[in-house]
């Protein structure tokens, strides 16, 4: 496969995993917002603004090439307003606009972690977006099934620092998962999620 395949290939992921979340963050009754999710001490309403702010991040730092300082606390706070769902449709073309613009992928990203190549801050976002999609499912009592490509694309991706993960605080300890478990659970389960 080509640079620019690939590039192509990486931007149909992450809008195919921005769709799978945006579906069930519309899906959400006025009723639950407030309800836990598999995210210790985070609401349905927490789980989405976490992922607006997310998605908000990325024109500064591909577009605009900025320092994780110069953003400082601009994307913090309640960022949902009284439409959450309209805050993340707005969110999520801001960040796929950014990714998709000319020459982008071939940016490198100044993230917390250090300097990063943008593809993989994408794919980092991709596997994020596919989890957190699983969360809200089961917050909400939504289909909880994740497309087998976008679940295959997430495990390749987290596997190599699942265990950097959980030093963060951001994800539990990885669970051991059944014999014989699925791509979604072995997933899943690598983030501390006990499906």
């Amino acid at each position: 496969m080509t640079p620019d395949a690939r590039r192509r290939a990486l931007l149909d992921r992450h809008a195919e995993a921005q769709s799978l979340f945006g579906a069930r963050v519309h899906a959400v009754r006025d009723d639950q917002w407030g309800a836990d999710t598999p995210c210790a001490e985070w609401s349905v309403r927490d789980l989405v603004n976490h992922l607006v702010s997310e998605q908000l991040w990325v024109p500064s730092l591909v577009r605009n090439g900025c320092m994780i300082e110069e953003v400082g606390d601009t994307f913090e706070g309640d960022l949902l307003g009284p439409d959450p769902a309209a805050s993340w449709d707005t969110a999520a073309h801001s960040a796929r606009d950014a990714f998709a613009a000319p020459g982008a992928l071939e940016r490198t990203v100044h993230l917390s972690s250090g300097e990063t190549p943008a593809t993989a801050y994408c794919a980092q976002m991709v596997a994020d977006l596919v989890v957190h999609a699983w969360d809200m499912a089961r917050a909400i009592g939504f289909d909880e099934r994740l497309p087998g490509e976008l679940v295959s694309f997430a495990v390749d991706e987290v596997t190599p620092y699942a265990g950097e993960l959980e030093k963060s605080g951001l994800f539990g300890a990885r669970v051991a998962p059944p014999v014989g478990a699925d791509a979604q659970t072995r997933l899943l389960c690598l983030l501390g999620r006990r499906p």
